[in-house]
């Protein structure tokens, strides 16, 4: 792959994660090719990519468009999600390098400042730091195969901001959960470790479908 095709794959995925590209927007190649400053073929093939991740959906006669998620899409997600996450924080358990224990209690100390505020800058910064919290656990399971089976569902909390969603409790709840994961690691307890992320990711599907029945235009 070209430079200018990781480049224009990177500078993509990181506006649709980020919101400055939302759900269902058109993503034309001669648009993105002068937004981005490469040619259209850098940025097919990170359409291609992007639409095999699940963030880029084809529609006949429409084109590329951000994809969007149904209830019973994001219900599937998560449960994939819970299920292979889970496994990836046992294996982290057997295998996590004691050396990044430290890294995983900073940023439950960093969330947990920040849940205290609640602004809306402060939850997209807390759905920063939990990427890297996941992002690190399931680094640690040291499966290129899991890794990339995840590498599609585990952004799907960025894409629709849904830290925003969370109420007091359903907040604290989640940073409850974070400081149960990490000690399941220090313990290097897997059976542990594996309950607790499923509990968490579950518990954030339920944030994240209650919003959507509450809210139908979110």
């Amino acid at each position: 792959m070209t430079n200018a095709a990781e480049d224009a794959y990177e500078a993509l995925r990181g506006a649709i994660l980020s919101g400055a590209i939302r759900p269902r927007e058109r993503l034309g190649e001669v648009e993105l090719s002068r937004q981005f400053g490469v040619s259209r073929t850098p940025i097919r093939e990170a359409l291609r990519r992007l639409t095999a991740e699940g963030l880029v959906v084809f529609q006949p006669n429409r084109g590329a468009r951000v994809a969007e998620w149904s209830l019973s899409d994001l219900q599937e997600t998560y449960e994939i999600r819970a299920r292979l996450e889970s496994y990836g924080a046992a294996l982290a358990a057997q295998r996590i390098d004691p050396e990044q224990l430290p890294r995983l209690s900073l940023l439950c100390d960093q969330m947990e400042q920040r849940a205290q505020r609640m602004s809306p800058q402060d939850l997209d910064e807390i759905a920063t730091l939990n990427s890297e919290l996941h992002a690190i656990v399931i680094g640690a399971a040291a499966s290129q195969r899991l890794t990339s089976l995840l590498s599609a569902v585990v952004e799907v909390p960025l894409i629709v901001r849904a830290f925003r969603l969370y109420t007091p409790d359903a907040l604290a709840r989640s940073m409850a959960h974070h400081r149960d994961l990490v000690a399941a690691l220090e313990a290097r307890d897997a059976e542990w470790a594996s309950s607790t992320m499923r509990a968490h990711v579950l518990a954030a599907r339920r944030v994240l479908l209650d919003a959507m029945v509450n809210s139908p235009d979110l």
